[in-house]
């Protein structure tokens, strides 16, 4: 049975089942950096968690759309203003597409400031003819092909901990200090983005955007104290994985005497470890922050109004986001039972689309990528049950990269199954580049207006 309540606390996970979690080596060094971190300060508060409840809670009636966005894993090697100036400003190059392309407030979130860990199906990979342990995420261990390195370290929390903060601060100093003002929406477009179809259609909406603004100051409006146009809410996101890492920052709010998972603003559980009565379910239940869950195609209507129930027992608008990653095939003829079957149950949900997890496939050279027209697919696919059912296609949920790589297929300026090699970077999952991130915001706004 679950706790109840009155009788959850930051610890309740650990008489439940707990899946893909780190075989680590010293349960002593383990408990020293737990300690180590429970006494850090907070890397988010209560109140922006509860602020982005509510702007998801919209999302859930039908009135804003939630883009989620960022690294498949973030990597302790990429930390500089640059990586996370370019990440935010695609985001906000996408949000503006959306923005003016269906004229609805959209909810940005950022896979970011916590997303060091990765669940695998695998327990071992081979490398280079060497069977090791699978690669899991910076915050448990190294990514270099030798025993030692895959070895479990848990003083990679408290590096994945400061890695956060470093990342907090900046964004922060980014969305408020003026570089996310809708003045500077010129200012986002990438230079390699900018000569490509889509960077100039782009630049067509950053003219428009612009003249809107020009036209409001000529009618008298004051924009200067206006803080929708010169600041944004960048909220920040990961999948609750590492229980030994999201543990010890629970924090109890002194206004509320709620428990908040101070590790970040929206944390979900991933396909993988979404058991009803599993450790991560039972985690994320006595938090009080928005939460999401990843919904695969094995799930049963059963069983995902069960798993809502579970997460969001008091129907609070805004408080449960369910994730469909089904695959473009099998997206028509999964997603509308479940839909059906949580408006049934009448619990208030944000239905986002990830059209990234389950579209993925290996070539022949050994490189795992995706196709842009397979995840352009799956979105449509999205779409159009939700407009059978008649409900709301409240988001999307994405893996990218403002870097000009070559991890994903297709697109305007097409990536083809020769030029991976060409800049095929990342840690785990392949990412859409700049050029095929504005290309997918283009065609969900279209969607958008229907």
């Amino acid at each position: 049975m679950a706790v109840s309540d009155t009788t959850w606390t930051p610890s309740s996970w650990h008489g439940f089942p707990a899946l893909q979690q780190p075989e680590w080596p010293d349960a002593v060094a383990l408990e020293a950096v737990r300690d180590r971190l429970r006494l850090l300060p907070s890397l988010i508060f209560a109140g922006e968690a509860r602020a982005l409840r509510s702007q998801l809670a919209e999302a859930a009636e039908g009135r804003a759309f939630l883009l989620q966005a960022g690294d498949c894993a973030e990597s302790f090697h990429e930390l500089s203003v640059i990586a996370i100036r370019e990440r935010l400003k695609l985001l906000l190059q996408m949000s503006a597409v959306l923005t003016y392309g269906a004229t609805l407030p959209v909810i940005k979130v950022g896979r970011l400031a916590g997303q060091f860990a990765k669940p695998r199906s695998s327990a071992t990979e081979v490398v280079d003819g060497v069977e090791l342990p699978s690669f899991r995420g910076h915050a448990v261990h190294s990514e270099e092909p030798t025993a030692e390195a895959r070895t479990p370290d848990p003083e990679r929390l408290v590096q994945a901990y400061y890695q956060a903060v470093s990342s907090l601060n900046l964004l922060r100093a980014f969305t408020k200090g003026g570089f996310a003002d809708l003045t500077q929406v010129h200012s986002w477009n990438q230079e390699f983005v900018a000569s490509s179809p889509e960077g100039q259609r782009y630049e067509l909406i950053a003219n428009e955007i612009g003249r809107a603004l020009r036209f409001m100051q000529a009618i008298g409006i004051d924009l200067g104290d206006e803080r929708s146009i010169h600041e944004v809410d960048v909220w920040t996101s990961h999948e609750a994985l590492l229980l030994d890492y999201e543990e010890p920052l629970v924090r109890k709010d002194s206004t509320t005497g709620d428990w908040y998972a101070c590790s970040g603003h929206f944390l979900w559980v991933g396909e993988r470890t979404r058991q009803v009565e599993g450790a991560h379910v039972e985690f994320l239940s006595g938090v009080r922050n928005p939460v999401g869950a990843k919904v695969g195609p094995s799930m049963t209507p059963e069983e995902l109004v069960l798993l809502a129930e579970r997460l969001n027992p008091d129907r609070v608008p805004g408080r449960l986001t369910l994730i469909a990653r089904l695959g473009a095939s099998r997206v028509a003829e999964l997603l509308p039972p479940l839909l059906r079957a949580i408006q049934e149950a009448e619990i208030p949900v944000v239905w986002v689309c990830d059209p990234m997890h389950a579209n993925g496939f290996v070539t022949s050279s050994g490189h795992k990528t995706r196709r842009l027209d397979d995840i352009l697919r799956e979105i449509e696919g999205f779409f159009a049950a939700h407009r059978e059912v008649g409900t709301w296609p409240g988001g999307v949920h994405l893996e990218i990269t403002g870097e000009d790589v070559t991890e994903c297929l297709g697109g305007s300026e097409a990536v083809l199954e020769e030029q991976l090699d060409t800049r095929y970077e990342s840690l785990c999952d392949p990412r859409l580049n700049a050029r095929q991130s504005l290309d997918l915001a283009f065609r969900v706004a279209e969607l958008m207006r229907g």
